[in-house]
């Protein structure tokens, strides 16, 4: 008898959901749907590159329809997710319904403002490609509006830039700026003859780098502080109005340039019952990734809350490596059911974590130690190409990224975007 076709419907084409792909690609014995807001699966770690002008957003992007050809079991559907309908087996986007056997959820998270709703409408967050375009804008339109500021505090408002966040993104982003700063201020700006850039990193948290080792926390803050960025720890924004930003200390800082890295929470799913909604709105699975109290539906990656691994009892990072370990585990367990075989439970493989803090330096945790320098920069580098979807990416940002370094000056530096306000030039 011949087995029935399963409908494998993914809802986020994010690491997880694109490991996911990889394992049942050309599979007889499924039909996948690939379901995301966007055509292109794109790399976040390197989004502050392209909000700082230093590579292009297609060398860390691919179109998912370029990604499934020649894949006869794979389907694009571009659309939002509105609405699990699980009586039905049906998911319902803002572009039709869609029945399904199996449901894998993959949308992972979105910028969390924390209830601060002037932060939230006036700060600028860096989470898709268009929030890092839309930087990139912002900061160069800076540079030209202070170039014809007519005085000292509003130019000050455009030369101050405030990094709410002390993670891996905002002590990139923060290092990139200093370095461009440095580098490239005064040639592109020979107008300015009294160029003060002030870069502010705050986090609320008593440390950079949070979740790495003491040594990794201890080298971004010196490599940081000797850049020029001046550092604010235990210090939370409280506000941002006016051009101000508030802190927790009572401190006020006036920039025209918020840039909020300082957390996530998961997407809002419909349709799931409350109770299986858990801390940070991340959605509660079991050993095999399956959504509590549900018999076909699972989530990976980001928006899920799994407590089952011994190492992990509260929960896994919220990290590329356990997205794409999760997407593949679970493709292989697709697979067992198809073929009776038993189920694996997942176990997170710590490869380790590292970030980039500024030209030729970085710092690499691994589980059995760690190192800094410019020998963690090349396996920062190495590491984060691996993953880009398309060869032809790989080539052209392993191109561009030597020659920007070597040269101190990419070319990418375009406006695309122009601000009109009251039908000014600017």
């Amino acid at each position: 008898m011949e087995q029935q076709i399963k409908k494998v419907v993914i809802v986020g084409g994010g690491f997880g959901g694109v490991n996911l792909i990889k394992k049942l690609t050309n599979d007889p014995h499924f039909q996948v749907t690939l379901v995301d807001k966007n055509n292109y699966h794109f790399f976040p770690p390197l989004l502050y590159q392209v909000s700082t002008a230093f590579i292009e957003n297609s060398n860390i992007s691919y179109p998912f329809r370029r990604m499934f050809q020649k894949k006869g079991n794979l389907r694009f559907h571009l659309g939002s997710l509105v609405r699990i309908n699980s009586n039905e087996n049906t998911i319902e986007t803002d572009a039709g319904t869609i029945p399904y056997d199996y449901l894998v959820i993959g949308v992972g998270t979105e910028t969390n403002y924390f209830g601060m709703e002037n932060v939230k409408n006036n700060s600028l967050p860096m989470k898709t490609i268009r929030d890092a375009l839309k930087l990139r804008d912002h900061l160069l339109l800076n540079m030209e509006k202070a170039i014809r500021a007519t005085n000292k505090f509003e130019r000050t408002k455009y030369f101050n830039i405030v990094i709410s966040g002390g993670g891996p993104t905002g002590v990139e982003i923060a290092g990139m700026l200093a370095e461009m700063v440095h580098s490239i201020g005064a040639k592109d700006y020979p107008e300015i003859t009294d160029r003060n850039v002030n870069i502010h990193l705050i986090d609320a948290a008593p440390v950079l780098l949070g979740p790495m080792s003491k040594k990794s926390q201890e080298e971004a803050a010196k490599v940081l502080t000797k850049l020029g960025v001046q550092i604010k720890l235990n210090t939370p924004v409280k506000d941002y109005v006016d051009g101000k930003v508030y802190l927790g200390n009572g401190e006020t800082i006036p920039t025209n340039s918020l840039i909020w890295t300082s957390g996530v929470i998961g997407c809002e799913v419909a349709g799931l019952a409350p109770e299986v909604i858990g801390r940070g709105r991340r959605i509660m699975v079991d050993q095999y990734n399956k959504v509590n109290d549900t018999q076909n539906i699972y989530a990976i990656g980001d928006i899920s809350l799994q407590t089952s691994d011994k190492d992990y009892p509260n929960g896994h990072p919220q990290l590329a490596q356990v997205a794409i370990q999760q997407g593949e585990l679970l493709g292989e367990n697709l697979k067992n059911m198809a073929h009776n075989k038993p189920l694996k439970a997942f176990h997170y493989n710590n490869k380790g974590s590292m970030a980039i803090i500024a030209k030729y330096k970085a710092v690499v945790d691994l589980p059995k130690g760690f190192f800094k320098g410019f020998f963690a920069w090349l396996v920062w580098l190495f590491i984060h190409l691996i993953p880009i979807a398309g060869f032809r990416n790989k080539f052209t940002l392993t191109f561009n990224w030597f020659w920007a370094f070597v040269t101190n000056d990419p070319t990418l530096r375009l406006i695309i975007r122009k601000e009109k306000k009251n039908n000014s030039q600017l």
